[in-house]
Protein backbone atom coordinates (compact mmCIF):
# COMPACT_ATOMS: atom_id res chain seq x y z
CA UNK A 1 0.00 0.00 0.00
CA UNK A 2 1.18 3.36 -1.16
CA UNK A 3 2.31 5.32 2.25
CA UNK A 4 3.54 8.61 3.26
CA UNK A 5 6.78 8.60 1.06
CA UNK A 6 5.59 7.13 -1.79
CA UNK A 7 2.18 9.67 -1.62
CA UNK A 8 5.05 12.42 -1.08
CA UNK A 9 7.13 10.89 -3.97
CA UNK A 10 3.56 11.40 -6.20
CA UNK A 11 2.94 14.94 -4.88
CA UNK A 12 6.56 16.27 -6.07
CA UNK A 13 6.09 14.78 -9.42
CA UNK A 14 2.74 15.60 -10.55
CA UNK A 15 2.82 19.25 -8.61
CA UNK A 16 4.94 21.04 -11.42
CA UNK A 17 2.78 20.46 -14.13
CA UNK A 18 -0.09 21.32 -12.75
CA UNK A 19 0.27 23.98 -10.32
CA UNK A 20 -0.66 27.24 -11.85
CA UNK A 21 -2.45 25.46 -14.88
CA UNK A 22 -6.55 24.97 -15.70
CA UNK A 23 -8.32 22.13 -15.67
CA UNK A 24 -10.20 21.66 -18.90
CA UNK A 25 -12.10 18.37 -17.96
CA UNK A 26 -12.43 16.05 -15.47
CA UNK A 27 -13.36 12.43 -17.09
CA UNK A 28 -14.79 9.50 -14.97
CA UNK A 29 -15.51 5.98 -16.37
CA UNK A 30 -15.61 4.43 -13.04
CA UNK A 31 -17.12 5.45 -9.90
CA UNK A 32 -17.18 3.03 -7.76
CA UNK A 33 -13.91 3.19 -5.68
CA UNK A 34 -13.78 3.12 -2.32
CA UNK A 35 -16.26 6.19 -2.05
CA UNK A 36 -18.24 6.89 -4.84
CA UNK A 37 -16.62 9.15 -6.95
CA UNK A 38 -19.85 12.66 -6.49
CA UNK A 39 -21.45 12.96 -9.39
CA UNK A 40 -21.18 16.96 -9.60
CA UNK A 41 -17.20 16.85 -9.38
CA UNK A 42 -16.62 17.49 -12.71
CA UNK A 43 -18.64 20.81 -12.43
CA UNK A 44 -16.16 22.00 -9.84
CA UNK A 45 -12.94 20.96 -11.21
CA UNK A 46 -13.57 22.09 -15.15
CA UNK A 47 -12.39 25.59 -15.97
CA UNK A 48 -10.35 25.40 -12.38
CA UNK A 49 -6.90 26.53 -12.02
CA UNK A 50 -4.91 24.66 -9.40
CA UNK A 51 -3.66 26.48 -6.67
CA UNK A 52 -1.24 24.03 -5.08
CA UNK A 53 -0.56 20.27 -4.84
CA UNK A 54 -0.26 19.32 -1.09
CA UNK A 55 -0.50 16.34 0.77
CA UNK A 56 -1.93 15.88 3.85
CA UNK A 57 -1.05 11.74 5.68
CA UNK A 58 -1.64 10.15 2.74
CA UNK A 59 -4.15 12.03 0.86
CA UNK A 60 -2.85 14.08 -1.89
CA UNK A 61 -4.99 17.70 -2.40
CA UNK A 62 -5.82 19.49 -5.64
CA UNK A 63 -6.34 23.23 -4.05
CA UNK A 64 -8.25 25.63 -6.23
CA UNK A 65 -10.06 28.55 -6.15
CA UNK A 66 -13.44 27.07 -4.97
CA UNK A 67 -12.39 24.15 -2.68
CA UNK A 68 -10.10 21.19 -3.46
CA UNK A 69 -10.03 17.92 -5.03
CA UNK A 70 -9.11 15.39 -2.64
CA UNK A 71 -7.61 12.13 -3.64
CA UNK A 72 -6.22 8.58 -2.11
CA UNK A 73 -3.74 6.05 -4.00
CA UNK A 74 -5.73 3.13 -2.21
CA UNK A 75 -3.83 -0.19 -1.74
CA UNK A 76 -2.83 -0.46 -5.59
CA UNK A 77 -3.59 2.66 -7.14
CA UNK A 78 -1.24 5.14 -9.00
CA UNK A 79 -1.27 9.04 -10.74
CA UNK A 80 0.70 9.51 -13.81
CA UNK A 81 0.66 11.51 -16.79
CA UNK A 82 0.38 9.57 -19.98
CA UNK A 83 0.34 10.82 -23.95
CA UNK A 84 -3.26 12.67 -24.71
CA UNK A 85 -3.54 9.81 -27.38
CA UNK A 86 -3.19 7.43 -25.13
CA UNK A 87 -6.28 4.54 -24.80
CA UNK A 88 -7.36 3.88 -21.43
CA UNK A 89 -6.83 0.81 -19.77
CA UNK A 90 -9.30 -1.50 -18.01
CA UNK A 91 -8.26 -0.02 -14.40
CA UNK A 92 -7.62 3.69 -15.26
CA UNK A 93 -10.63 5.11 -13.50
CA UNK A 94 -10.12 8.96 -14.41
CA UNK A 95 -7.94 11.57 -15.86
CA UNK A 96 -7.30 15.04 -15.15
CA UNK A 97 -7.17 16.91 -18.23
CA UNK A 98 -4.74 20.12 -18.31
CA UNK A 99 -4.95 23.45 -20.48
CA UNK A 100 -1.69 22.77 -21.84
CA UNK A 101 -2.65 19.07 -22.74
CA UNK A 102 -1.16 17.39 -19.94
CA UNK A 103 -3.23 14.24 -19.00
CA UNK A 104 -3.14 13.28 -15.43
CA UNK A 105 -4.66 9.61 -15.46
CA UNK A 106 -5.39 7.17 -12.06
CA UNK A 107 -5.27 3.81 -12.11
CA UNK A 108 -6.17 1.52 -9.52
CA UNK A 109 -6.84 -2.50 -9.98
CA UNK A 110 -7.53 -2.95 -6.42
CA UNK A 111 -10.14 0.33 -6.67
CA UNK A 112 -9.44 1.41 -2.82
CA UNK A 113 -8.71 4.89 -3.78
CA UNK A 114 -10.99 7.75 -3.90
CA UNK A 115 -11.70 11.18 -5.51
CA UNK A 116 -13.78 13.38 -2.97
CA UNK A 117 -14.71 16.90 -3.17
CA UNK A 118 -14.46 19.97 -0.41
CA UNK A 119 -15.55 23.54 -0.69
CA UNK A 120 -14.14 24.19 2.71
CA UNK A 121 -10.85 23.99 4.60
CA UNK A 122 -9.55 20.05 3.82
CA UNK A 123 -8.34 19.86 7.16
CA UNK A 124 -12.20 19.84 8.38
CA UNK A 125 -13.27 17.36 5.87
CA UNK A 126 -14.59 14.00 8.40
CA UNK A 127 -11.36 12.03 6.71
CA UNK A 128 -8.47 14.57 7.44
CA UNK A 129 -10.27 16.20 10.66
CA UNK A 130 -9.12 13.12 13.36
CA UNK A 131 -5.71 12.46 12.33
CA UNK A 132 -2.46 12.92 14.34
CA UNK A 133 0.79 15.29 13.07
CA UNK A 134 3.29 14.80 10.22
CA UNK A 135 5.83 13.21 11.16
CA UNK A 136 8.24 15.77 9.17
CA UNK A 137 6.75 18.66 11.06
CA UNK A 138 7.85 20.32 14.37
CA UNK A 139 4.98 18.89 15.96
CA UNK A 140 5.87 15.72 16.35
CA UNK A 141 9.05 14.79 18.54
CA UNK A 142 10.09 12.40 21.26
CA UNK A 143 7.97 14.17 23.89
CA UNK A 144 4.68 14.35 22.19
CA UNK A 145 4.95 10.44 21.45
CA UNK A 146 5.82 10.03 25.14
CA UNK A 147 3.12 12.12 26.54
CA UNK A 148 0.75 10.05 24.24
CA UNK A 149 1.94 6.74 24.76
CA UNK A 150 1.55 7.19 28.54
CA UNK A 151 -0.98 4.14 30.17
CA UNK A 152 -1.25 2.69 26.86
CA UNK A 153 -0.37 -1.39 26.73
CA UNK A 154 -0.66 -1.44 22.90
CA UNK A 155 2.48 -2.72 21.27
CA UNK A 156 4.83 0.30 19.78
CA UNK A 157 4.88 -1.12 16.41
CA UNK A 158 0.72 -0.68 16.34
CA UNK A 159 1.17 2.55 18.49
CA UNK A 160 3.26 4.39 15.93
CA UNK A 161 0.99 3.14 12.74
CA UNK A 162 -2.40 4.54 14.26
CA UNK A 163 -3.11 7.70 12.20
CA UNK A 164 -4.84 9.12 15.00
CA UNK A 165 -1.51 9.07 16.96
CA UNK A 166 0.88 10.04 14.02
CA UNK A 167 0.18 9.69 10.41
CA UNK A 168 1.96 8.19 7.51
CA UNK A 169 3.89 5.40 9.76
CA UNK A 170 2.91 2.12 7.56
CA UNK A 171 4.05 -1.25 7.97
CA UNK A 172 7.33 -1.41 6.36
CA UNK A 173 8.72 2.61 7.89
CA UNK A 174 7.48 1.56 11.61
CA UNK A 175 9.38 -1.88 11.27
CA UNK A 176 12.33 -0.01 9.80
CA UNK A 177 12.29 2.55 12.23
CA UNK A 178 11.90 0.65 15.33
CA UNK A 179 15.04 -1.43 13.97
CA UNK A 180 17.15 1.81 13.72
CA UNK A 181 15.98 2.98 17.26
CA UNK A 182 16.29 -0.56 18.92
CA UNK A 183 12.96 -0.90 20.45
CA UNK A 184 11.34 -4.38 19.83
CA UNK A 185 8.16 -4.54 17.89
CA UNK A 186 6.05 -5.67 20.72
CA UNK A 187 6.99 -3.87 23.67
CA UNK A 188 4.18 -1.90 25.32
CA UNK A 189 4.38 1.83 24.52
CA UNK A 190 3.62 3.06 27.77
CA UNK A 191 6.97 1.03 28.87
CA UNK A 192 8.91 3.32 26.68
CA UNK A 193 11.31 5.88 28.32
CA UNK A 194 11.52 9.63 27.23
CA UNK A 195 14.93 9.17 25.61
CA UNK A 196 14.26 6.33 23.55
CA UNK A 197 10.64 8.10 22.35
CA UNK A 198 13.33 10.82 21.09
CA UNK A 199 15.33 8.59 19.26
CA UNK A 200 12.31 6.87 18.10
CA UNK A 201 11.17 9.81 16.20
CA UNK A 202 14.35 10.56 14.98
CA UNK A 203 14.95 7.35 13.06
CA UNK A 204 11.28 7.60 11.86
CA UNK A 205 11.82 10.94 10.38
CA UNK A 206 15.63 9.55 9.32
CA UNK A 207 13.50 6.56 7.82
CA UNK A 208 10.66 8.58 5.85
CA UNK A 209 13.34 11.23 4.66
CA UNK A 210 15.31 8.59 3.52
CA UNK A 211 12.89 6.54 1.35
CA UNK A 212 11.37 10.02 -0.17
CA UNK A 213 14.59 10.90 -1.61
CA UNK A 214 14.48 6.89 -3.28
CA UNK A 215 11.18 7.83 -4.70
CA UNK A 216 9.42 5.57 -2.05
CA UNK A 217 9.04 2.01 -1.51
CA UNK A 218 8.03 -0.62 -4.43
CA UNK A 219 7.22 -3.95 -3.20
CA UNK A 220 4.55 -4.88 -5.94
CA UNK A 221 2.34 -2.15 -7.68
CA UNK A 222 3.69 1.63 -6.77
CA UNK A 223 4.81 3.34 -9.39
CA UNK A 224 5.27 7.28 -9.37
CA UNK A 225 3.75 9.98 -11.86
CA UNK A 226 6.63 9.43 -14.03
CA UNK A 227 5.92 5.50 -14.39
CA UNK A 228 8.96 4.98 -12.26
CA UNK A 229 9.29 2.51 -9.10
CA UNK A 230 10.58 3.47 -5.58
CA UNK A 231 14.08 2.18 -4.69
CA UNK A 232 14.08 2.44 -0.64
CA UNK A 233 13.68 -1.55 -0.42
CA UNK A 234 17.26 -1.53 -1.21
CA UNK A 235 17.97 -0.09 1.28
CA UNK A 236 15.64 -1.92 4.02
CA UNK A 237 17.22 -3.51 6.77
CA UNK A 238 14.68 -5.71 8.30
CA UNK A 239 11.36 -5.54 6.49
CA UNK A 240 11.26 -8.77 3.84
CA UNK A 241 14.11 -10.30 5.49
CA UNK A 242 13.24 -13.07 8.04
CA UNK A 243 16.17 -15.57 8.69
CA UNK A 244 18.42 -13.21 6.93
CA UNK A 245 21.69 -11.96 9.14
CA UNK A 246 21.23 -8.59 10.78
CA UNK A 247 23.20 -5.92 9.40
CA UNK A 248 24.58 -4.71 13.07
CA UNK A 249 24.82 -8.09 14.88
CA UNK A 250 24.77 -11.04 12.32
CA UNK A 251 21.43 -12.31 14.19
CA UNK A 252 19.27 -14.40 11.90
CA UNK A 253 16.12 -11.64 12.10
CA UNK A 254 12.59 -13.19 13.23
CA UNK A 255 9.26 -12.48 11.58
CA UNK A 256 5.96 -12.40 13.82
CA UNK A 257 2.54 -11.24 13.27
CA UNK A 258 1.10 -8.14 14.77
CA UNK A 259 -2.66 -6.67 13.52
CA UNK A 260 -2.66 -8.98 11.01
CA UNK A 261 0.73 -7.82 9.59
CA UNK A 262 4.17 -8.60 8.95
CA UNK A 263 6.72 -7.60 11.75
CA UNK A 264 10.63 -7.64 10.97
CA UNK A 265 13.02 -7.39 13.69
CA UNK A 266 16.37 -8.10 15.38
CA UNK A 267 15.61 -10.46 19.03
CA UNK A 268 19.36 -9.53 19.92
CA UNK A 269 19.56 -5.36 18.86
CA UNK A 270 16.05 -4.39 19.42
CA UNK A 271 15.18 -5.08 23.69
Amino acid sequence: MPELPEVETTRRGIAPRLTGNRIEQLIVRDRRLRWPIPTDIELHLAGATIEAVERRAKYLLLRTSNGAAIAHLGMSGSMRFVPPDQAPGRHDHFDICMAPGDILRFNDPRRFGCLLWTSGEPAAHPLLAQLGPEPLSDDFDGTYLYRTSRGRRVAIKQFIMNAHIVVGVGNIYASESLFRAGIRPTRAAGRVSLARYERLAEKIRDVLAESIRFGGTTLRDFYNGAGKPGYFRHELRVYGRSDEPCTECGEPLRQITQGQRSTYYCSRCQT
